[in-house]
Parts: structure tokens; sequence; C-alpha cells
């Protein structure tokens, strides 16, 4: 944090954090976390709440979540639309089954953690690489979810282009049959090309042609909305990754003229 606060990128609108690794932080690291949340907008994306494990929720993590999310009034809480643990956490994203069931299940736990945050949540669409138990559509599922649950999208626009590749579907209508007043903020991140027709999300590359045009395509449709890069791993200098950054802006200038979100543009995780 230290090169940020000494050399805060101008570009960047707002942060987005992994809660799980701030809760209970304080003295020095507190305090510099501090500075940035009582000078920024952040939002927190969730790793480990397993919205589709078979095990209870956890509401004690819940309750601790909420404390941070008020103490640094964050704007946005959200999570993944899929699980990673069952009686132990299993370190990665499973596939939640496209199923009726699945959906009413999901749908439920969503509910509950939205009542004990108060506040609504957005559930991301994942990218998957197999499909169990499946009887019905990605796109039916996942609007499925968002209708039951009453919650917002985190709308992860290079998770659509790596499943159209990797599960054969067109990715603008894919896009364009989400429901528009549900995106909360978006996503976008490079991946990795295992082969023509396998696509890892791996957060760990630049953004490609396709994906910048999916992202446009996003706000031609729905108008713009805040949008973060993601860049996990393989990090390049900070001013290679603010060129990123300012294409997000430039391609929010030309569609900026629906969605009055007050934060608006692309930035760091």
């Amino acid at each position: 944090m230290g090169p940020l606060r000494d050399n805060p990128p101008e570009p960047v609108d707002f942060f987005e954090v992994a809660p799980e690794n701030w809760i209970g932080i304080g003295g020095k690291m507190g305090k510099d976390f501090r500075h940035f949340t009582e000078r920024y907008p952040f939002v927190a994306h969730g790793l480990s709440l397993s919205i589709g494990s078979p095990s209870p929720l956890d509401e004690t993590f819940l309750h601790r979540v909420k404390r941070l999310l008020d103490e640094h009034n964050f704007r946005f809480y959200s999570e993944h639309l899929s699980y990673c643990s069952d009686d132990g956490h299993l370190y990665d994203l499973m596939p939640i089954p496209f199923t009726e069931e699945a959906v009413h299940y999901v749908a439920a736990r969503i509910r509950r953690v939205q009542d004990i945050l108060e506040r609504r949540i957005a559930m991301e669409n994942v990218s998957y690489y197999a499909a169990p138990g499946k009887e019905m559509e990605e796109i039916e599922f996942l609007n499925a979810v968002l209708e039951e649950a009453d919650c917002d999208l985190l709308l992860d626009v290079n998770n659509i282009y790596v499943n159209s590749i990797n599960h054969s579907y067109n990715a603008e209508e894919f896009l364009k049959s989400l429901p528009a007043e549900r995106i909360a903020y978006c996503h976008i991140a490079g991946h990795y090309d295992e082969a023509d027709d396998l696509k890892v999300d791996t957060h760990g590359a630049a953004v490609i042609k396709p994906v910048w045009s999916l992202l446009e395509t996003a706000y031609q449709n729905f108008g713009v909305f805040p949008t973060l890069l993601e860049r996990d791993f393989n990090i390049p200098p900070v001013p290679e990754l603010l060129t990123e950054v300012s294409q997000i802006s430039t391609l929010q200038s030309r569609w900026d003229n629906s969605h009055d979100k007050d934060i608006a543009h692309g930035n760091l995780t």
C-alpha cells in the first residue's frame, strides 16, 4: 500500500478487496487500509461465502463481514455464484448444477445473506468447465437465481467470453439476455489460452480485444456502470495497468449517457 499511498493513481475511482483479507486487521496495516477507505469508494468481493454449498451458511462469518462493510462504508458486497466448501474448504470455485432445485436452494441462501447483512448483494456469473446435472442453460439458471433471490448482478465480461468458447454459445446473445436493472458493477480481466476451444479464467494476463469489444457492447446496451480491472498475478508495472484502466474510461466516455452511478469507472484490484 505504500507506493499507492505515496503516489495515488489518478485514474482510479474505486478499489475492490476481498473482505476475508481485512476482517480483524488492526495496527499499522489497519490504519493504512483506513487511509484508503476514507479517500476512495471501496467494494468487497468475497471468496468464501460458498453460496451453493450443501453445508449451512457460516452466519458467524457473515456478521464479521457486515461489521467490516459498515465500518468502512463499502458500496457493494459481491460473491461468486458457485461453491467452494463442504466439510472443508475446496480452494476452488465449483459449479452449481443448473437445475430448478438449485435455483430455489441458492436463492433462499442469498435472501438469508441479505437479511443478515441488511443490504442487497451482487452475485457474479462465474467461469466453469463442466456442468454436472445440467437441466437448464446457464443464462436461464443465472436469471432465475437473480429474480427469485431479488439480488444484484456482478457482471464479469471475461467470464462470459471464456464460457462462450468453452461451452459453444454466443457471448453477445448471452450478454443481451441479462437484466440491465440488476447490474451493480462489472469485472473485466485476462485469461489463459489452453487451446482454441479451451480458455482458463486466470486474471493473470492483459485483456484481449474480443473481451474489450464485449464490454463496449455491454455499455452500448445497458449504459455505463462501474467497471473494475482484475489482475491477480503476473502483475505488470502500475503504468501498464493504468493504460488498461484508461481504456475502460475511453469506452465509457462513448456511452456515458444512461446509468448514473456514484462510482463509474475502471479501477484496480
